[in-house]
């Protein structure tokens, strides 16, 4: 075990005691999963912590109690394995040996000739959840905020038993679900409710009692009192349902993800194999991929989601923010009626929409409501909660409403002299103190603020479409916009539950200028003479979550040609206007059809005589995005190239694999080459050199 020491591991340490139960002629064995911290620094296994558990099963074993259990702290089972200490492992070798590891202890649970329960009180991901599935029994409680496989999504496989245990126990169509497509998908997370129902759980229990009521439910089937019931698992299916999910794979993908084919191959070898060969298996893709280039940007990645983005770079003191106590909105369209929906629900304060008329505000309220609606329909929220928002969202014509109010967001069209005119009004209104945020995508800030008396409580406030769904909020702070003003947004973003960033008042700050820069290039191409189907394929290779021409037709070809008007105008010399995109954007047409080209757009466009191929487009594409990378870090934009890939990652969903962004452009060569250096030192998000 020396070779596997892990001198950083905070151990997760694994409590035994004996637990009397009603009804049971000797005691029961629950071992209790803690590592000594709240819940804020969640249950891990590292080297330390597998052999805590191994100890805590042989004295269990050697008291021969009626049952063991696992359970976890408060509000926590276990998120798995200790990434933190995977960059450390030397090489292949002591990664099979965390696999074997892994898989020896946890397998004592499944092989025991005494009744094993996992009692999964709170957050189970990867291994923990693994080891829950180990257990022949288990409990879950309906307040465990988050149950995933999730491994995928930084490049790894379920590594301790998942890939053999998981599609064995529901079937081959939710596995996949579970193991690889929902890692793929922002990685989404499973709801007690639907783990119960995919038969991950054996019963669903309410979180108050939840440790009683597991015991009792467990002695009740050791008494033979409670009968579990499991489906059994169609394995004529089990063909079938991977060659549909490696042709979407393939689609989708393109090979760029290695970790999800790994995983298909293991659910494949799941099928007819036993469970030692299957878990060997897990051990060698385990240790092929934690020397991976992936790999290592997907925990780069995972480090800049789960650390950096809840300590922003550069916020002020969080004792300078204001309270605010209502929020206005000026607008009511589709953009601002879903952010008074969010703002209703996350910090429980009235919130008012103007608009010009009143069949406009009457729209957008509707729209809030008919979403309360859909959510209690579905049981994502209960009647009292939906009740409470109704009255909570109002509308109104007289914009005299924002009179009280603490924070204000224009949500109004794209036009500077627009918005200008709307803080211009609403500062003859407004108390002092109260916030003007702006949910510009591209315009400055100081420009929009430069005529108002009190330019300092003027702050950028970009969220991303939908807004309930992308989690990424670019605070931009202006020329003049001051510390307080600046702390209240940041304290608002953190309420509203999103990943804030805080940027620089430049042209369209950070995600639109690279999705700018890199759409306008894809395009420049097109106007060459690029077939668009080559254009729109170029990209592949590096797996991204949207085709370019999807990703155009996402954000709407009108709205792109704007966004990138404003930055020629700013960056003439590297943004180019194509007359092709108004085309598009006049004509009305989609640009794609499930994925494919669509025909008629082609025949709208004027073209040169001088197509580029795939490759040469996509070299073009990442030259740019280098290009523009490093001019935006030599402008300040942002205090770190690690904040421009974490607005990449929330912001537009660029994948783990990928690290974002700057960790590809390092290890392809195209950093040093197009600026001279390297974004990030070689190991960050890479493998040593």
């Amino acid at each position: 075990m020396s070779a596997l020491a892990a001198p950083n591991e905070v151990v997760t340490k694994a409590l035994l005691r004996q637990v009397n139960v009603p009804g049971l002629d000797r005691p029961a064995a629950l071992i209790t999963l803690d590592n000594g911290f709240d819940h804020t620094k969640p249950n891990t296994f590292g080297p330390g912590g597998l052999t805590s558990l191994d100890e805590a099963i042989t004295a269990a074993l050697a008291a021969n109690p009626a049952f063991i259990a696992v359970t976890g702290k408060p509000y926590v089972f276990c998120v798995g394995a200790d990434i933190v200490g995977l960059p450390a492992l030397a090489d292949r070798e002591q990664a099979l040996e965390i696999g074997r590891l892994g898989h020896r202890v946890f397998a004592r649970l499944k092989d025991s000739q005494i009744p094993t329960f996992a009692f999964v009180n709170g957050a189970a991901m990867g291994g923990g959840l693994e080891l829950a599935l180990h257990c022949h029994y288990r409990t879950l409680s309906g307040g465990a905020a988050a149950l995933a496989l999730p491994e995928v999504s930084l490049g790894l496989v379920p590594g301790w038993g998942g890939t053999q245990l998981l599609p064995n126990l529901i079937g081959i169509p939710a596995a996949t679900q579970v193991i690889i497509q929902n890692p793929l998908m922002q990685n989404k997370m499973l709801k007690p409710k639907q783990a119960a129902e995919l038969g991950i759980a054996d019963v669903l229990l309410e979180p108050a009692d939840f440790l009683e009521r597991s015991l009792e439910w467990a002695a009740g089937v050791v008494r033979g009192e409670v009968t579990v019931t499991r489906p059994e698992v169609d394995k004529d299916m089990w063909a079938g349902v991977l060659y549909f999910a490696r042709q979407t794979l393939d689609q989708r993908l393109h090979g760029a993800v290695p970790a999800a084919y790994k995983a298909l191959d293991l659910l494949e070898t799941a099928k007819d194999a036993d469970f030692v060969t299957g878990t060997a298996a897990e051990d060698e893709a385990l240790a092929d991929l934690v020397f991976s280039e992936e790999l290592r940007s997907g925990l780069y990645a995972f480090d800049l989601v789960q650390r950096r983005a809840k300590r922003p770079a550069g916020a002020p003191d969080k004792g300078l923010a204001r309270p605010v106590t209502k929020v206005g909105i000026v607008g009511a369209g589709l953009m601002a009626s879903q952010l008074a929906l969010l703002f209703a629900r996350r910090l429980q304060v009235p919130v008012v929409m103007t608009d010009l008329d009143q069949s406009r505000v009457d729209k957008g309220v509707g729209y809030v409501h008919t979403q309360i609606e859909k959510a209690v329909s579905k049981g994502r929220m209960d009647k009292g909660t939906a009740a409470k928002l109704y009255g909570l969202v109002s509308g109104s014509v007289d914009k005299s409403v924002f009179a009280d109010a603490d924070f204000v967001i224009e949500a109004v069209f794209e036009d500077l002299n627009v918005k200008k005119q709307v803080w211009a009004e609403l500062e003859k209104i407004v108390k002092p103190e109260a916030v003007l945020a702006t949910n510009t995508s591209s315009l400055s800030v100081t420009a929009m603020a430069a005529d108002l008396e009190h330019p300092e409580r003027v702050v950028g406030f970009h969220f991303f479409n939908p807004v309930a769904v992308l989690p990424l909020l670019e605070i931009v702070r202006g020329e003049r916009t001051d510390d307080a003003t600046l702390a209240t947004a940041f304290a608002v973003g953190k309420q509203l539950r999103k990943s804030c960033v805080l940027v620089k008042d430049a042209p369209a700050f950070v995600v639109n200028r690279l999705l700018t820069r890199f759409l306008g290039t894809v395009f420049a191409a097109v106007d060459a003479g690029t077939p668009l189907e080559v254009a729109n394929s170029a990209l592949d290779p590096l797996g991204l979550p949207m085709r370019p021409l999807a990703l155009l037709q996402l954000v709407g070809p009108a709205v792109a040609y704007h966004v990138g008007g404003t930055l020629h105008g700013a960056f003439p010399d590297r943004f180019g206007v194509s007359e092709n995109l108004k085309r598009i954007a006049d004509s009305g047409q989609p640009i794609v059809v499930d994925d494919e080209v669509n025909a008629e757009v082609a025949k709208l466009l004027v073209v040169g005589d001088q197509p580029l191929t795939a490759e040469q487009v996509r070299q073009n594409a990442l030259d740019a995005l280098a290009e523009e990378i490093r001019l935006m870090l030599d402008e300040g934009v942002v205090a770190e190239a690690q904040d421009i890939d974490l607005c990449m990652i929330l912001g537009a969903g660029w994948p783990f694999h990928l690290g974002g962004v700057t960790p590809y452009l390092d290890r392809t060569g195209t950093s040093e080459r197009v600026t001279g250096r390297r974004f990030l030192p070689r190991g960050a998000a890479s493998l040593p050199a």
